[in-house]
């Protein structure tokens, strides 16, 4: 599970499992998880996380959301 990025207290990984799915990433924080997909971004799933902190965090990931997409690329088809 590379850690791709950091911001505060959210950790933004892969799963090396996840080479057959669009590209995407998983966000926790504490016992919150969610994921993303990144082109477009969108939210997948969320479990634990308020919607205002998912709006939150999507707004993160678009914001980032080339940086994500070249980490996916070097990571899975390096």
């Amino acid at each position: 599970m590379p850690t791709v990025f950091r911001n505060g207290p959210y950790r933004l990984f892969f799963y090396a499992g996840d080479r057959d799915e669009p590209a995407h990433v998983h966000v926790e924080r504490d016992d919150c998880e969610a994921k993303f997909w990144l082109d477009p971004v969108r939210l997948a799933r969320s479990h634990g996380f308020a919607p205002r902190e998912v709006n939150k965090l999507e707004k993160l990931i678009a914001d980032n959301q080339q940086a994500l997409l070249d980490s996916w690329d070097e990571y899975f088809n390096g």
